[in-house]
């Protein structure tokens, strides 16, 4: 698709108008008596439909401008990257809950997130686009990663009841603690404060660190996911923008069923399996060798029925056991490398 400049620029500048408004809304300015207010559920609910619906919106308007083909690619980039995103709300949840963020200062760190995140996504979407465009053949190493991403989310699912990962000694944060001293306690959401004469880190600024470092994680992952279904960068900008909005609010909508999306793993597992066979398969098309290529159509129905069989089965095991006190699952999934 075809995409002027100004479409790019009005397509960023509502994103952040939007960003702005939820600021102006849901952060209003709280007095200094009272201080940050703690995110209720009801006000997550009402936001996290909000950003989805705009997210749907958005769909039916590529459908009327591009064509139901178009649509069908950013619905199912769409689609797998607010999976992927709520796959990475696990891991946030095990940081925040490491550094034993206060939750009416989990709104703000999630803000933080979000905005490192877009960044970042940004910059592998750029270079994502470059690669493609110059080489066919970085499909095979997409594809490629998506496997052995699927392979890892497995094992560390495997492995998560033996061993649990520590964020709090993460490599990113012991450098930080080299350079400056860090205070015990939080002072509010500041990321530094001066005491004895002396500056210190809070433990808001290590959690900011944390979350920064599988926001890199989470960018190398997702990335090629989403190229597996669309090549057109403003399709996968904008599946992997309408994705990441509203995520801090659906932080605090799902944290009561972080401990019951068991199986979300190993849907994300089967469907990183999927993209990446669909990219390989594409590589192979592209170099004249005769192979069936997966269709958008199909590739929206396996993500779509994937996800939903991942859920429904995760909350009938999760009822299967009610003696039992459920622990967080899903989160080493794909936090556990690079750091």
């Amino acid at each position: 698709m075809d995409v002027p400049l100004w479409v790019w620029l009005v397509t960023i500048g509502g994103m952040i108008a939007i960003l702005v408004i939820d600021l102006a809304i849901v952060d209003h300015p709280w007095s200094k008596k009272s201080g940050p207010r703690e995110f209720g559920m009801k006000q997550a609910a009402w936001w996290a439909a909000f950003y989805i619906g705009i997210a749907i919106l958005f769909g039916f308007g590529i459908w009327y401008i591009g064509g139901g083909t178009l649509a069908g690619e950013y619905f199912a980039g769409f689609i797998t990257e607010k999976s992927l995103s709520v796959d990475n709300l696990f891991v946030f949840y095990l940081i925040m809950s490491s550094f034993a963020v206060p939750r009416k200062y989990q709104h703000e760190v999630l803000l933080v997130g979000i905005v490192i995140a877009l960044v970042m996504r940004g910059i592998f979407i750029a270079i994502g686009a470059q690669a493609i465009n110059a080489f066919s053949e970085v499909f095979y190493a997409f594809g490629a990663l998506l496997i052995f991403t699927a392979i890892k989310i497995v094992r560390d699912h495997l492995k998560h009841d033996e061993e649990e990962k520590d964020y709090t000694d993460s490599f990113a944060v012991r450098m930080v603690r080299k350079v400056w001293p860090v205070t015990d306690d939080y002072h509010g959401a500041k990321l530094m404060v001066k005491l004895d004469g002396r500056r210190h880190v809070t433990p808001m600024l290590m959690v900011i660190v944390a979350i920064g470092m599988t926001d890199l994680i989470f960018a190398i992952d997702s990335i090629p996911a989403i190229f597996g279904l669309t090549q057109d960068p403003y399709l996968v900008f904008t599946a992997n923008a309408f994705a990441l909005l509203g995520l801090r609010q659906l932080y605090f909508l799902l944290a009561g069923l972080m401990d019951r999306l068991s199986y979300i793993s190993w849907g994300l597992a089967a469907i990183m399996v999927f993209i990446g066979i669909k990219m390989i398969l594409h590589a192979l098309h592209e170099n004249h060798v005769p192979v069936p290529e997966i269709s958008t159509g199909l590739s929206l129905g396996v993500i779509c029925g994937v996800m939903t069989i991942t859920v429904v089965a995760s909350l009938i095991q999760s009822r299967s056991k009610p003696g039992k006190e459920p622990e967080p699952t899903g989160s080493g999934v794909r936090g556990g490398s690079g750091e």
